[in-house]
């Protein structure tokens, strides 16, 4: 295979005398493969190379310029030559590196690698999630439970959604439901709640498609020093999902109040504090999602600065008017639905409370789905948007029983 130079062309200021040539040549064959070398051309010399190690051509200029006598004349000819290359390559800021040394020709192209899919299944990545059972076909939502505000459990509303019929999950845990019933029972209600939240996340894994994401914001619970975010990424690990990353909504100083210091001046136990939320990003069966790029209306300056994962948001200004008491702010929303959907995909909030993803969503072009236990978000949730679809918000019975319905004609049909 012919190896590809880069040439650099110079005048010493002296002709370029064979024996200076073969010294200064001798000295380059100790660079790496492919070997560098000087060549004398009708305006002085050329230098073509590919890989160099500088650390060794700084040594050969001083062994060159410092330790040979000053008599010789081809070693001064030849280090002022080395020293001259020297210069000139390190003015070019366009190289690869690879073991300490720069590489100048096609470092911009190492990625492109043959056998590239065999090669990352023998580097196992994301090794935790090869050996899933999650099927690729997608199925579609029922119209009667598209672009829904449902009222209900979401537990049990999400039992009558079909397999892989969701594109993108974005939503955010309370922090209390189900301790209701564990004000007797401190020891175990962290442990309930997890079991909760976990039962209604295997439901969100069953009914998202296959390349579909799911976006959890969490902040741990530092007052009881529970890290939520941890123990979420965990279980998704566990159930075969991809890490597809963690984003860092800074959220300011908000609500950083200089009121709880732990330990006062001492190691003893000082009390952390967070500016910040985590959202932990995770997909189904695949890095890659299907759809039309026609699809996609996320802009290339939106694009550069989200894919940054540290996002500087200002909190909700309006839960007070909202009546809702941890809401994220709708520039959350756009910037989860905008970055990892198409439009036209179905986004679902499990926890909808006042509506801030289904809202957004709708906006954006996306069908929507939100269940929340609360009559009251859902009647905000509703208000915040679609007064032109429904008379009224739809309750949990309606569109379930007409599922249930025409699943139960399907059955019975001759």
């Amino acid at each position: 295979m012919t190896v590809k130079y880069k040439s650099i062309r110079f005048t010493p200021g002296f002709a370029c005398r064979d024996e200076v040539l073969g010294v200064v040549n001798d000295y380059l064959s100790r660079q790496p493969e492919p070997r560098p070398f000087v060549e004398r051309d009708l305006a002085g010399c050329v230098f073509h190379f590919h890989t160099l190690d500088l650390r060794l051509l700084r040594r050969d200029i001083e062994t060159l310029g410092e330790r040979v006598p000053v008599s010789s004349s081809e070693s001064r000819e030849a280090g002022a030559i080395l020293r001259v290359i020297y210069d000139e390559v390190s003015k070019i800021g366009s190289y690869g590196v690879r073991a300490g040394r720069r590489q100048y020709v096609d470092f911009d192209v190492e990625r492109k690698v043959r056998n590239r899919k065999d090669k990352e299944r023998n580097r196992s990545k994301y090794y935790y999630a090869r050996d899933n059972d999650f099927s690729p076909v997608a199925h579609p939502l029922p119209p009667e439970l598209t672009d829904q505000i449902i009222c209900g459990d979401s537990l049990e509303v999400l039992k009558r959604f079909p397999p892989n019929s969701i594109d993108l999950i974005l939503t955010s845990p309370p922090y209390n439901f189900g301790l209701e019933y564990d004000r007797q029972d401190d020891a175990h209600r962290w442990e309930r709640y997890f079991e909760r939240l976990f039962a209604i996340f295997d439901e969100c894994i069953r009914v998202l498609k296959y390349g579909g994401r799911i976006a959890v914001n969490i902040q741990p619970l530092f007052s009881d020093y529970i890290p939520s975010h941890h123990i979420i990424s965990n279980f998704f690990i566990g159930r075969k999902m991809i890490w597809k990353g963690e984003i860092l909504w800074e959220k300011n100083n908000y609500n950083c109040k200089y009121t709880a210091w732990g330990s006062w001046k001492s190691p003893s136990s000082p009390y952390l504090k967070y500016t910040w939320e985590f959202i932990e990003v995770f997909a189904k069966g695949s890095l890659k999602k299907s759809g039309s790029p026609e699809n996609a209306d996320i802009t290339a300056d939106e694009f550069k600065k989200w894919v940054v994962a540290k996002w500087n948001i200002a909190p909700e200004r309006n839960m007070k008017k909202y009546g809702h008491p941890a809401m994220f702010p709708e520039e959350l929303a756009v910037r989860v639905i905008k970055l990892f959907s198409f439009v036209g995909d179905v986004v679902l909030d499990p926890f909808n409370g006042a509506g801030t993803t289904t809202a957004v969503a709708r906006k954006l072009g996306r069908r929507f789905v939100g269940i929340d236990v609360s009559q009251e978000y859902c009647d905000t949730a509703r208000e915040r948007g679609w007064s032109a679809w429904h008379d009224k918000v739809i309750g949990l019975e309606s569109p379930l029983e007409r599922l249930s319905k025409t699943t139960d004609e399907k059955a019975t049909s001759p």
